[in-house]
């Protein structure tokens, strides 16, 4: 059953282009992942400074196991001491978790 991952980053108005232009420079680190079955950059229209990064995975294995790899090095440069590391963008960070349990597409166009 497929799992939904949504990290929910809180971002002032003043960090939002910096925020995106980092996910834009890490496009498509994700997608050769075992499992990986979706990303979204989700920027807020009104009433939040929440961003939502949506992904959806093939089982929670598959997840954890990019948390653990590819994730991991990417957000600490290989190094969790590195000194270069840009500070973030986000001011906090919530990550929540659901199982599909419907879902439909459209039909036939």
């Amino acid at each position: 059953m497929s799992v939904v991952k949504i990290n929910v980053l809180t971002v002032p108005q003043e960090q939002r282009e910096t925020l995106e232009k980092r996910f834009a420079s890490r496009a498509h680190a994700v997608e050769g992942s075992d499992g990986f079955e979706w990303f979204e950059l989700l920027r807020p229209v009104e009433g939040t400074d929440n961003y939502l990064v949506y992904t959806r995975w093939r089982d929670e294995a598959s997840f954890q196991a990019w948390m653990e790899g590819p994730m991991k090095s990417a957000h600490q440069g290989g190094d969790a001491g590195n000194a270069a590391r840009p500070k973030s963008a986000a001011s906090g960070s919530t990550v929540w978790s659901f199982e599909v349990v419907q879902q439909a597409a459209p039909t036939g166009a």
